[in-house]
């Protein structure tokens, strides 16, 4: 076992794990459950360090995953919270707000979000869509379909 942490490992935590604890809050919705899952997925990147090909996609697919399991799943999501952002994705299945989260916070595409999730892109993009319908009704925001044809905004 080795004494030291290789530099570049140390380096490559220290520049993402503040991005990645923010998603992972919003995929787990409890922070110490993020932190717990996040510190998991840099572990098991330290032991397998320098024999992975894109440590990006390995800590991603740990981390989302682990939030996907059933057997990891939180019963209370952003408990005592007031921001209807967080309360719109606690409504949300694990699924879904993987696949948000990937999308419209990583900034990832529906290929990328498919390679991370293990699932088709076709599975995304189903999930993508209902999660954003599901995610606009809940804030109150009306789906732009039910507008009355001619009326203008």
């Amino acid at each position: 076992m080795r004494d030291t942490v290789d530099p570049e490992f140390a380096a490559y935590v220290d520049a993402r794990q503040g991005r990645w604890l923010r998603a992972a809050y919003l995929v787990y919705g409890d922070l110490q459950r993020a932190e717990e899952q996040l510190q998991q997925a840099f572990l098991r990147l330290a032991l397998r360090w320098g024999k992975v090909d894109d440590p990006d996609a390995y800590v991603l697919g740990i981390l989302y995953n682990a939030a996907m399991s059933r057997w990891s799943r939180a019963k209370v999501l952003f408990e005592d919270e007031e921001d209807q952002v967080k309360i719109a994705l606690a409504a949300l299945s694990p699924q879904q707000r993987a696949v948000l989260v990937l999308l419209y916070y990583e900034e990832l595409t529906e290929f990328e979000v498919s390679d991370v999730l293990s699932m088709s892109s076709s599975s995304v993009h189903a999930n993508a869509m209902t999660a954003l319908s599901r995610f606009r009704l809940e804030l109150g925001t009306p789906d732009w379909r039910d507008v009355t044809k001619g009326e203008s905004r």
